[in-house]
Formats: structure tokens, C-alpha cells, sequence
């Protein structure tokens, strides 16, 4: 059931050349170990850290119902389940990357990086089976992944202010890819800039994705 898992995890360590790292699957935990935790919320898909003299203790849960759905294969009425497989193995793989380089992260990088993730993840799925014209996949993907959107009611102001600043940076950034890579089918140079992109901080994530906004707007 959690072999996608780990097929997320290599993909995505593959597409940006980061040093493999552990099993994703070692630190899914159940349901039952979530609720013994007794947190404030239990969304479908969570990410526990917690720190520890020395290392830090990471936990990951997903639904396994949306799990369960994945095992047949990814198509259009399981989408939801895989932008969710996707959302906690790029949250897991970006806090291990950071840890391992000693560099420290916040949760809005986290979202962000995430949101990044499922559009790259799921435009090259749709683009190697041959589903049309990578601009047009783009176009139909962002409006998907982040027009239609509705925020959970129990989210705080904080964490609604992370998820919906994530959500709009996402939706720039994919945009100025679309019109600076695939319009062109530049795929190669697009993963290329992608890579560059994983690796900086969310100060310097955010102030790219402000400036090709400002060059965008010159250019119009």
C-alpha cells in the first residue's frame, strides 16, 4: 500500500538531484499512533516533528484509504489522493535534505516547495503519456491545483496565512514557467531552473518568484 510512496520519493529525488534518503515508508506512522499523540488537528496528510538533543524525531501519516485508492494506478478520479501522497513525501524528503546540510526551514518553505512539487510531479505524468502540449497541462494543472482550492474551516490564522501565501507563490511560479519553459518546450531548462530553485531558502524562493513577477509585467 505504501510502495507509491517510495516511488514519490525516488522520483522526486531523481528530478532534483538530492542525495537519496532514508525509507519514507520507515516513518509512516498508523492512525492509531497519530491519535495517541493527541494533537489539535488530524488531517489526511500530517508531518510530526520533533526535536530531540542531537537529531530530530520525524513522523509521517497519511490517510491510507487515500493510500488504498493508488494501488490500481494514478488516473484522473484518484488525483486527489496522489497530490496528497505527494504533499507529505515532499515535506518528508525537504526536511531531511535540510537536516542533513545543517540548514534550517520554516513551514511556509515547507508549503511551498510542496505546492512546487505536486505541479512539477503531475505535469511530467500527464506530459509522458502524451495528454497534449505541456503549456496546455500547465494551464488546465494550475487551475486544478490552485484556483480550485478550499482551506480547511479549523485551520488557525497562522497556518491559514502559510497555505493560502504558498498556494498564490505556487500558482506565479508555475505561471512564469509556463511561459518561460514550456511554451517553448524547454523541459530540460525548466528542470534545470527547478533544481537551482529546491536548493534556495523561502526569502530567496519568494523573491524570485516577485521578481520574474516584475519582469512579467515589463515584458506585457
Amino acid at each position: 500500500m505504501t510502495r507509491v510512496l517510495v516511488e514519490v520519493q525516488q522520483a522526486l529525488e531523481s528530478l532534483y538531484r538530492v542525495e537519496p534518503a532514508n525509507d519514507v515508508r520507515d516513518y509512516v506512522i498508523t492512525e492509531e499512533h497519530r491519535g495517541a499523540l493527541h494533537l489539535d488537528r488530524a488531517p489526511r496528510e500530517q508531518l510530526l516533528l520533533r526535536e530531540a538533543p542531537g537529531e530530530l524525531e520525524i513522523g509521517l501519516f497519511i490517510d491510507q484509504r487515500a493510500l488504498r485508492r493508488l494501488e490500481p494506478g494514478l488516473d484522473d478520479a484518484n488525483l486527489g489522493e496522489f497530490l496528497l501522497a505527494v504533499e507529505g513525501v515532499s515535506h518528508f524528503l525537504y526536511v531531511m535534505v535540510r537536516a542533513r546540510a545543517g540548514r534550517p526551514f520554516s513551514g511556509l518553505e515547507l508549503e511551498l516547495q510542496a505546492e512546487v512539487d505536486k505541479f512539477l510531479l503531475v505535469l511530467l505524468i500527464a506530459w509522458a503519456a502524451h495528454r497534449g502540449p505541456p503549456e496546455r497541462l500547465s494551464e488546465r494543472l494550475r487551475d486544478r491545483l490552485f484556483s480550485r482550492v478550499r482551506f480547511h474551516a479549523d485551520l488557525s490564522d497562522e497556518e491559514r496565512d502559510r497555505y493560502t501565501t504558498a498556494n498564490a507563490a505556487a500558482f506565479e511560479y508555475a505561471a512564469s514557467l509556463e511561459t518561460r519553459y514550456l511554451r517553448r518546450h524547454a523541459i530540460p531548462d525548466m528542470l534545470g531552473e527547478m533544481r537551482r530553485f529546491y536548493r534556495l531558502g523561502c526569502a530567496d524562493k519568494l523573491d524570485l518568484i516577485a521578481d520574474h513577477r516584475q519582469r512579467a509585467r515589463k515584458a506585457a
